[in-house]
């Protein structure tokens, strides 16, 4: 089936009518395809379905899937599919829109019930029942106190209830209080505003919970799963992974060559203006690369260790300021700490590059300027590489966007700068 889809996937991505495509797919397989889809072609088919189409499909959807769909649909369409929609449908769906998509509120779902503690467990199953009848859904069962949340009944504790109910004729009074005392599960509560990074934090600490969404007065909104938060961790890392290499974030893998170049471009021609400022600085010694020719071989070596070195130093960092353990004012240690590793590991290569350059090109000079040179290049690539994303992050850029280009930059310049600068004086 991983397979059928990927196929199907990119038969809709790359036509040039992606709508038509998608509509000529069965309905049973419509909802699953489309959320596999990436947003850019996600956002054309919606577009381009017509008012009846798109109610069509809304209509199979749940409402937390609903909500995501009509987002990407102008406001005039969304305003008559809501419409048309039944009303317990259209309530949740407007309700949901409400909410900032990139919030907590965002990503919660309304299959639950609440209950207050002094009902009879009866009556809580009545309500279950229901719920199950008209959603073909079993609800997260809340427990509340005069609207104030005590947690969550966990669906095999009322099992259980009702089973003893049948052999015990004094269980049908028994209210959910009295019974729910060994029972009840502690709920993690979040606001509908916080982050999606709040929720991640709630469930690193409660793994196996369900989280209640709370409204300023406390009252219950939605609850999240934690199977919910697969598509959050993994937009994170694919974010993580754009930014780390200057993709924009909207790009596919499913994109067309033309989408791909428009995401690109922009980000290769300032490298291409970086590269000529490195070839600058290697023009001012022409002359002694002539004389020694060596020099040109291990040149790649210089730069590739110290962009290796920069770019290990500033993932450390970044993930520092991400957990708030670093900032500019407070950031001394973590430059020193760099530098002092730089320095180490530029000894430790260093001198295996110096004894290969001796024994493979019989020059024992050579040996140590590209010695001296590496360990030099990755002190400098352990200083740009803490503080760089440091100093980005205190003019509120953010560090793992930007600072990869300016660390290259200067683990290049300077690494050449000091590798044919030493050249020059010694050999």
């Amino acid at each position: 089936m991983a397979e059928v889809l990927t196929e199907t996937q990119q038969t809709i991505a790359a036509s040039a009518s992606p709508s038509e495509e998608f509509q000529r797919l069965p309905q049973g397989r419509q909802r699953e395809v489309f959320f596999l889809l990436p947003e850019s072609i996600q956002r054309n088919v919606v577009e381009n379905m017509s008012r009846q189409q798109l109610q069509e499909f809304v209509r199979r959807l749940d409402p937390d899937e609903a909500t995501d769909v009509l987002l990407l649909a102008d406001e005039e369409t969304r305003e008559t599919v809501l419409r048309r929609l039944d009303d317990d449908r259209r309530e949740k769906v407007a309700f949901l829109l409400e909410f900032s998509p990139e919030s907590a509120a965002g990503m919660m779902h309304l299959d639950y019930v609440t209950v207050e503690r002094d009902r009879s467990l009866e009556e809580v199953a009545r309500r279950v029942r229901r719920y199950e009848d008209r959603t073909d859904r079993y609800p997260t069962i809340f427990v509340t106190d005069d609207g104030e949340l005590l947690g969550e009944l966990p669906a095999a504790t009322l099992a259980t209830a009702e089973f003893e109910r049948t052999s015990d004729a004094d269980a049908d009074s028994e209210t959910v209080s009295e019974y729910v005392a060994d029972h009840i599960v502690g709920t993690p509560t979040v606001r509908y505003d916080s982050t999606e990074t709040d929720v991640l934090e709630v469930f690193r600490t409660n793994p196996e919970r369900s989280v209640a969404v709370l409204d300023d007065d406390g009252s219950i909104l939605g609850v999240i799963y934690a199977g919910d938060l697969l598509r959050v961790l993994e937009e994170e890392a694919g974010e993580t992974l754009y930014e780390f290499t200057g993709v924009a974030e909207e790009e596919s893998v499913l994109d067309g060559p033309l989408a791909k170049v428009r995401s690109r471009y922009k980000w290769l021609i300032i490298n291409l203006g970086t590269a000529f400022l490195a070839a600058g600085v290697v023009g001012l010694f022409e002359d002694t690369i002539a004389a020694f020719t060596l020099l040109a071989v291990y040149m790649p070596v210089v730069a590739g260790m110290g962009g290796n070195a920069g770019t290990q130093a500033m993932a450390v960092t970044v993930r520092g300021i991400a957990y708030g353990q670093a900032t500019l004012s407070t950031g001394g240690r973590v430059v020193f700490n760099e530098i002092v590793a730089g320095a180490a590991n530029g000894a430790i290569t260093g001198v295996l590059v110096a004894i290969i350059a001796t024994v493979f090109n019989q020059s024992p000079l050579l040996g140590a300027v590209i010695g001296v040179s590496m360990v030099f290049n990755l002190i400098i690539a352990g200083f740009f590489g803490a503080v760089i994303p440091l100093v980005l992050d205190r003019l509120d850029l953010d560090p793992a966007t930007s600072a990869t280009i300016f660390i290259t930059t200067a683990t290049d310049v300077l690494g050449f700068f000091v590798f044919l600068g030493l050249a020059q004086l010694v050999i």
